[in-house]
């Protein structure tokens, strides 16, 4: 699955939704009957009770261990309602006008989950027993002013270095030189460029969406103050931290050859194609991409040719990137025998079912206390030993994530210089964030 940030026109249409949703009489905070719910068996029956979901296109068959395993246990029936792309659009628009599902798969970061209207919309999940089971990074997701709204179900996506290892050797490179900075891995993809035939890096402008993550590993070294800032409207992405980022994507490595030469043209199935066949010896980006191998290639065939390292912009740490298929949310649709249906669901999806279900998925445990399954690639069990000590990409710092990618595709095309971009970044931030009644915009 790709990687889009919530589009612009989304981004106003939740923010009418807001409105909405604040002027209903009947809207409430979400939490307010919480504390007075009893913790009931996950596997209690439900005969009768009928749940339905929204997922994309692409993860309609997400849930369908879990589904098939509640219903086999309980006698509810779940049914999944495939929303058409592209999902972060359309979703707020049938929420504005009124429909409600009973369960949703949404981005649980503070700069998309809070397009659902929570407060309004969402059942509050403080102290659900499987809370307290989350790894670290896992329970610093879903959470919006202090409050639980999203069960993360899978782990947050990681972003690094896919590289080839073949490439590699033949560039005399090996475990210790990988880079624990982003100028050393600029420093990396100059050696891969003179010393093979093969491009240091592939980047993919046709997707356009791929973009983001060069300027993204730059930002690493932004502390938690500059981002309350900038969320406060104390600080700009015009700051010359964030031109800077975009300016040394475009002139130490774009201008200086280390990606393929039909990078304005490259796609995201071109970037898997050509990082196998050692046309490209890296490629930075997230765990779609190892999805994307996974489908193709046997695990022993990953292990022999493709590995993969965490980098930030001045440490060899990953980054994770929250994504729509790690959070489910449940709606507030005033009756109390769904509703308590959906919190049974999310405890069985993460309590007696959920060894089953990531090992139906082939993915990551979101629970130190449940092991990954065995069988996965070393390139995912390297993301799931980074993941720990990985920090978020900006759509899990700012309260809005603004269309970089497309502004740095206009950067690409020369259409917009450095500076430009940032301020097309800093002018739809603002315009959406004063559009959502943020204060200080």
């Amino acid at each position: 699955m790709n990687r889009r940030v919530l589009p612009a026109l989304a981004l106003i249409c939740a923010a009418g939704l807001a409105a909405t949703a604040c002027s209903d009489p009947t809207a409430q905070d979400s939490g307010s009957d919480d504390a007075k719910r009893t913790v009931v068996d996950p596997t209690a029956r439900l005969d009768g009770v009928k749940l339905t979901m929204w997922t994309a296109q692409n993860t309609v068959d997400a849930p369908k261990q879990v589904i098939d395993a509640f219903e086999k246990a309980t006698g509810a029936t779940v049914e999944t309602q495939a929303i058409p792309d592209l999902y972060e659009q359309n979703v707020p628009t049938k929420l504005a006008s009124g429909d409600r599902p009973d369960l949703m798969f949404w981005q649980p970061s503070i700069s998309t989950l809070p397009f659902v209207q929570p407060r309004q919309n969402l059942l509050a999940l403080d102290g659900e027993p499987w809370v307290s089971e989350l790894g670290d990074t896992e329970k610093s997701l879903g959470v919006i002013d202090g409050k639980r709204y999203a069960a993360i179900v899978t782990s947050p996506a990681m972003l690094g270095v896919y590289y080839n290892k073949d490439v590699f050797k033949r560039a005399g490179l090996s475990e210790k030189d990988f880079p624990r900075s982003y100028d050393e891995l600029l420093a990396l993809g100059r050696k891969v460029a003179d010393q093979t035939d093969a491009a240091a890096f592939y980047e993919a402008g046709g997707d356009k969406w791929p973009l983001q993550w060069q300027m993204q590993l730059q930002l690493t070294d932004l502390d938690r103050q500059w981002w309350a800032d900038l969320n406060a409207n104390k600080r700009k992405w015009t700051d010359p931290v964030v031109v800077g980022a975009i300016k040394k994507y475009k002139e130490k490595l774009l201008d200086a050859g280390l990606a393929q030469k039909n990078y304005r043209t490259g796609t995201f199935t071109g970037q898997a194609d050509a990082l196998w066949k050692g046309e490209a010896g890296m490629v930075l980006n997230v765990t779609s991409f190892q999805s994307q191998l996974q489908a193709k290639y046997s695990t022993a065939e990953i292990d022999q040719k493709i590995g993969w390292f965490p980098v930030a912009n001045s440490s060899a740490t990953g980054l994770y990137s929250p994504d729509q298929t790690n959070g489910v949310v449940a709606f507030r649709t005033g009756d109390d025998k769904r509703q308590n249906a959906a919190r049974q669901f999310l405890a069985f999806w993460l309590g007696p079912d959920y060894p089953d279900y990531i090992k139906a998925m082939k993915i990551p445990s979101v629970q130190p206390s449940v092991p990954t399954p065995g069988g996965l690639p070393e390139t995912s069990k390297a993301q799931v030993a980074a993941l720990p000590k990985a920090v978020g990409v900006f759509q899990a710092k700012a309260i809005v994530a603004p269309d970089t990618h497309l502004y740095l595709a206009d950067m690409i095309f020369g259409k917009k210089s450095p500076q430009q971009v940032a301020q097309a970044i800093q002018d739809q931030f603002a315009q959406v964030a004063k559009a959502q009644g943020t204060p200080g915009f």
